[in-house]
């Protein structure tokens, strides 16, 4: 079976899992303070774009 891991810092996740959509794509993280570099990081993109 292959472990899961947070989508920004490979955290193993757990139960509480966040999900965060990312360009039309949904990640796990593992906590809020992962959840909000990874949804700045989205807006940084699409700024960029």
């Amino acid at each position: 079976m292959t472990e899961q891991t947070c989508a920004a810092c490979d955290y193993p996740l757990d139960g509480g899992a966040i999900e965060v959509t990312l360009g039309g794509r949904t990640v796990e993280v593992c906590c809020e303070e992962c959840a909000a570099r990874l949804r700045e990081a989205g807006a940084d993109a699409d700024a960029a774009a």
